[in-house]
């Protein structure tokens, strides 16, 4: 295919880059030829450890970025960092997230701030920071979102509310941002289990839901990041559900 867009030699910043979906998003891209700053902020061994992989592989091809996402004075910082490492940046995934529940009687203003600040506040801030670099380079962003920003999930009414926010705010970046950087954003599904783990009967009962009646996995969702960055130059201001039918049969 003649239009296909080539990462070798592209930059591409991670937030949560150094674990889970995200360490899977850096390896994809610098699969590709990408080099990849990956960002953490508690996880910065994980991140070392990835970053060192990478570069074995490809010297000089990926770096560790730390910074608190819920401050936006830091997120200009992470531009400014990957611009000094390689010259240009080519591709956001706003991937960092936080979850946890938040039942109706119990949130606090603090559940709001770092819920709406990780899933929201930081994607707009850092997509503003990066605006320019991503306009010379005729780039993308590609925002993790969730299918509960359709159908919201019992008990997580701050963070479903976050990523319903982000759906609308891929969408109004792709406007702003054009017709020089493409936006777009994936709804994962049933991919990885919440860290603190999930009882197996609820874990069937989730994947019963799905058309495909299974779970995906990581490399589901890499395949949908070099979709939108590498296959997809005519695509911008969508959401794709990466989520086995689930959406669909609820």
């Amino acid at each position: 295919m003649t239009n296909t867009i080539t990462l070798s030699g592209r930059a591409a910043l991670i937030t949560g880059g150094a674990k889970r979906i995200g360490a899977a998003i850096a390896r994809g891209l610098h699969a590709q030829g990408a080099n990849v700053a990956i960002h953490c902020l508690h996880s910065r061994d994980d991140a070392e450890n990835l970053c060192a992989i990478l570069n074995r592989e490809r010297s000089g091809s990926a770096i560790v970025l730390t910074a608190d996402l819920l401050d936006t004075a830091q997120l200009p910082n992470l531009v400014t960092q990957t611009l000094a490492a390689f010259g240009r940046l080519d591709v956001l995934v706003n991937n960092a997230s936080t979850f946890y529940p938040t039942p109706l009687g119990n949130i606090t203003p603090a559940d709001w701030e770092d819920l709406v600040g990780t899933n929201l506040k930081a994607p707009l801030f850092l997509a503003q920071a990066a605006a320019e670099p991503l306009r010379a380079a005729h780039g993308s962003i590609v925002n993790l979102i969730d299918i509960h920003a359709q159908r919201p999930l019992p008990q997580h009414t701050v963070y479903s509310t976050a990523k319903a926010g982000l759906v609308m705010l891929t969408k109004s970046l792709a406007r702003e941002l054009s017709p020089e950087v493409r936006v777009n954003g994936i709804a994962p599904g049933p991919i990885l289990w919440p860290g603190g783990g999930i009882d197996a009967s609820l874990q069937e009962e989730i994947i019963s839901r799905t058309l495909l009646k299974r779970s995906g996995s990581p490399e589901d969702i890499v395949r949908a990041v070099l979709f939108f960055t590498r296959d997809a130059p005519y695509v911008t201001g969508q959401i794709l559900a990466v989520d086995g039918g689930r959406s669909v049969g609820w």
